[in-house]
């Protein structure tokens, strides 16, 4: 038989479905960290294939923080329901109304640390020993050194001092009680890997990633959507504008980008074109230089 040649999206699914069943194998209890955005509805569209016809091991944990976009969480039913996966859900309202958080106050309050703890309560009680993740290393300069298998420690953190080599392709899953492991199947997608993956499989996707009308408002350089989550300052105004999201976070810090992009091909090309990482539109990656690296040593995602 002539060799096969695997195009480069091949390669990137062949390589994510390895590490999927991988992750299957060496952790009888395991699940994907679903939040209704492209990575990870991608992560769960691989899963499904990976272990067709069987259905996929892995159920959606999704931590929700309370000021989520509401056509994102009307996708994350939907999503569930159509492509028969378990979803469990864990609120950050539940974690502050128990006393295990508190509230951040001021104009640039938000939740989206606050899920630590919510994600870390939920990994105890659900006795997980992976979180699988739509993570990726262009994302940011934090995620850009963490293995595929990620391990966590006793109290959910990480150390990017203490990392395990990934030679050849093997990984290492051995863990002491009480520890886990995050696993990130996508580590060597990018941005555009992910647009083209989906224009190739049709996959369905929440309305926000389209151009649309909304109320918007400019705060430290990101267009911030107008909502009750995010009271506007004397100083700002909003104002009707044509956008769409390239990230469907928390309302309180996920910005979005002028555009005209309606449809998959419209979206590929501005991406291809961008000079802005997808991250570059979220408030809360610019408290500070090592944002994301700290959050990520305290559990974050």
């Amino acid at each position: 038989m002539p060799p096969l040649h695997l195009d480069h999206l091949h390669a990137l699914e062949h390589e994510a479905v390895h590490i999927l069943r991988e992750a299957a194998v060496q952790f009888p209890r395991a699940a994907i960290l679903f939040s209704g955005g492209k990575d990870s509805l991608v992560l769960a569209a691989l899963a499904r294939k990976a272990f067709a016809p069987a259905r996929a091991p892995f159920a959606l944990l999704h931590v929700d923080t309370g000021h989520n976009f509401p056509e994102t969480l009307a996708f994350r039913d939907a999503f569930a329901r159509d492509f028969g996966f378990k979803l469990i859900v864990r609120r950050v309202q539940d974690t502050i109304d128990a006393g295990r958080a508190a509230e951040e106050t001021g104009p640039n309050a938000s939740r989206n640390a606050l899920q630590t703890i919510t994600l870390l309560d939920a990994i105890a009680e659900l006795q997980l020993d992976a979180a699988l993740g739509g993570g990726r290393r262009d994302e940011e300069k934090a995620r850009a050194k963490e293995r595929i298998f990620s391990h966590r420690d006793e109290f959910g953190q990480w150390d990017p001092r203490n990392q395990r080599p990934e030679l050849w392709n093997l990984y290492n899953g051995r863990k002491r009680p009480g520890e886990h492991f995050r696993v990130f199947p996508l580590s060597n997608w990018t941005e555009l890997d992910i647009w083209c993956y989906i224009q190739r499989e049709r996959l369905p996707l929440p309305s926000l990633y389209f151009a649309h009308e909304r109320e918007v408002f400019l705060r430290q350089g990101a267009l911030l959507a107008v909502s009750p989550f995010l009271p506007l300052l004397p100083t700002e105004t909003p104002q009707r504008e044509r956008v769409r999201f390239r990230t469907v976070g928390d309302m309180t810090c996920t910005g979005a980008v002028r555009s005209c992009a309606s449809n998959l091909a419209e979206i590929v090309a501005e991406v291809a074109a961008a000079r802005q990482t997808e991250r570059g539109t979220r408030s809360d990656d610019r408290r500070s230089e090592t944002a994301m690296e700290d959050r990520k040593r305290a559990g974050y995602f």
